[in-house]
């Protein structure tokens, strides 16, 4: 037996580790480069650090099934660990996503938010400031994993004349380039809620339009919501307590979307009014309070929406942006569900070919096609074109 072959169990399995760790750096180390070389990018040490925190977070991971083995997790915890396993099950069996290896595992966060996202927007203006990245294309955020360093941005960005949001995030997609980890910071969030996080984030996994991140978003929200709805009332029957709170969060979901749209409309008015800038701005003060009335009326009624707290902000374009991104057109969505006859699977593939066929447009698509006949024999996705 050659000297090679003789290595001990102990060293070869560290043997491994080392090489494993050295391939793992090398690939995160790659994404970085190419997010550097490519034009437009920002700054290298910006994207170095995204590349370091990324890396941290995978490198850490453990398997839940390892984590449900440990003596000392919690009935509370464990109950939520099974739960996101099942979830992904049920995402990849029953809704057709993208699963693969992605929140089969588990990495600690030691802090709430994973990182801050900076958001800016004209004052006058409901069009979002956007940056440019590799992969994803023109975004209307950019993250920070130093909340002082996306405070600093947020400044800059107030002395140009923008509005802006800083806001804490605890959850992201690598959009399937890495099996991503449940982050461990999530498993504050009740049952229902991360179920619905999960199936959001999975469909990031699957689908994600190039430089619209509304779209993107929107649609993960509406889908997260939904699937959250199907999973429990599946696994647990239509009369649970879980279904009946999925059920809630849902229509919430919806109400909320509404009430997005009339605020919405209130500002483009004033916006496109042709008045002055300054008079615009000092009219515009009385429509945020109108809108935070306006909410303040509604949120008894809402479920599931306790992070949004938008009557605790200090309303502004950023901040309305900010949920607009996430709110869009949820009826639509609802009513091409309605279609399918409450279908999530077949609704999710139709989504995804309306926009894939209608990329510069893909939420025109999807009212037109709530508004066509679906042909019983038509496969999901082929009722309308544009």
């Amino acid at each position: 037996m050659s000297r090679r072959n003789q290595i001990s169990a102990p060293a070869s399995a560290k043997f491994r580790k080392s090489t494993l760790a050295w391939s793992f750096a090398l690939r995160v180390a790659a994404l970085a480069l190419a997010a550097v070389i490519l034009p437009g990018c920002s700054s290298m040490a910006y994207v170095a650090r995204a590349a370091y925190e990324e890396g941290r977070i995978l490198w850490n991971r453990e398997p839940i099934t390892q984590a449900l083995d440990k003596p000392d997790v919690s009935a509370k915890t464990r109950e939520k660990l099974q739960t996101v396993l099942h979830v992904r099950e049920f995402a990849q069996d029953k809704l057709g996503l993208d699963v693969g290896d992605a929140y089969s595992t588990i990495s600690p966060v030691d802090r709430g938010a994973v990182v801050y996202v900076v958001m800016a927007a004209r004052r006058d203006s409901l069009k979002p400031h956007v940056w440019w990245f590799p992969i994803v294309g023109y975004v209307p955020y950019r993250g920070y994993f130093d909340k002082n360093e996306a405070l600093a941005e947020a400044r800059s960005m107030e002395a140009q004349g923008y509005d802006t949001l800083v806001r804490p995030a605890v959850a992201f997609s690598s959009l399937g380039f890495f099996a991503d980890p449940l982050l461990s910071n999530l498993l504050k969030l009740n049952k229902v809620v991360l179920a619905g996080v999960i199936i959001h984030e999975l469909f990031h996994r699957t689908y994600f339009l190039e430089s619209d991140v509304m779209f993107d978003e929107s649609a993960a929200n509406f889908v997260g919501n939904r699937g959250a709805v199907d999973f429990f009332t599946r696994t647990e029957g239509a009369s649970s307590e879980d279904a009946r709170v999925a059920r809630d969060v849902y229509e919430s979901n919806l109400e909320f979307a509404r009430f997005l749209l009339q605020a919405q409309a209130k500002l483009l008015r004033l916006y496109g009014s042709g008045l002055p800038e300054e008079e615009i701005l000092r009219r515009r003060k009385k429509v945020f309070k109108e809108i935070q009335a306006d909410y303040a009326r509604i949120k008894p009624t809402l479920s599931g929406l306790e992070r949004f707290n938008l009557d605790k902000h200090r309303l502004n374009n950023a901040v309305m942006l900010n949920y607009m991104l996430y709110f869009h057109d949820q009826d639509n969505f609802a009513a091409l569900e309605k279609l399918n006859h409450d279908d999530t699977r077949a609704t999710i593939a139709q989504i995804i070919s309306l926009a894939r066929r209608n990329p510069y447009d893909p939420f025109y698509a999807i009212w037109q096609a709530t508004r066509l006949p679906l042909a019983p024999s038509a496969p999901p996705g082929l009722s309308a074109s544009r």
